[in-house]
Formats: structure tokens, C-alpha cells, sequence
């Protein structure tokens, strides 16, 4: 129950964030909105990789070698997300200092103002 709930509220976050970078005419919305859908994809990794009834990976006393397999629980997505976790992080603050070049040359962070490129 609580793996299905938190994959149906990561995939609500991916669609908040998407509707929200598609709707929004400000780039700093755009990338909030952006920022929501990297945190639902997380929360779905994480969701999904969920298992009930089993422990963290570490071997010691608690959890002997012959019933490691049937007792802890698979790492990677974990691993994945905290690598995700940081590479979204670079991505934010790289888009953030682009908005904030284009602000200090454009005095404006409407996007529909930015028609350098257009036919």
C-alpha cells in the first residue's frame, strides 16, 4: 500500500512539474517546475525498489550470508537516486545561472520576450 502510494504521488509530481514548465511564460517557474518533476521521478525510483518486510543491505549478525538474498533489500535504486539526486542539483544550478545571465543582459525572464532566433 504504501509503495503504490508513493509511486501515484511521484507521478503526480512528474505531471505537476511537466504542466508547469509547459504552461509557464518565467523561466525561474520553468525550472521550479522542472526541479518537482526530478523530484517525482526520484520518488518513483525509490517506490519501486521498495520491499516490504526486508532490511538494509549490510551483513553482520542480524542477517546471516545464507539468507541475505531472501532478507535485505536491492541498493541500486537507492545508489541511483542519490546519483540523480546530484546530477539534478548541477542541472538546477546550471539552469539558474543561465536565467540570471540572461536576466543581468535582458532585464527580463519572460520568454516570450527572447525572439532573437525566430523567422
Amino acid at each position: 500500500m504504501i509503495a503504490q502510494l508513493s509511486i501515484a504521488t511521484g507521478f503526480l509530481l512528474i505531471l505537476i512539474g511537466l504542466y508547469g514548465a509547459l504552461i509557464q511564460r518565467n523561466i525561474l517557474r520553468m525550472i521550479v517546475a522542472f526541479t518537482v518533476a526530478d523530484t517525482g521521478v526520484n520518488i518513483v525510483i525509490v517506490a519501486v525498489g521498495f520491499m516490504a518486510g526486508r532490511t538494509a543491505p549490510i551483513l553482520d549478525a542480524a542477517v546471516p550470508v545464507a539468507d541475505a538474498a531472501a532478507r535485505i533489500i536491492d541498493p541500486l535504486p537507492q545508489a541511483l537516486v542519490l546519483t540523480a539526486i546530484v546530477i539534478g542539483l548541477g542541472t538546477t544550478a546550471l539552469m539558474l545561472a543561465y536565467a540570471f545571465k540572461l536576466y543581468e543582459k535582458r532585464r527580463t525572464l519572460d520568454i516570450d520576450k527572447f525572439t532573437d532566433l525566430r523567422g
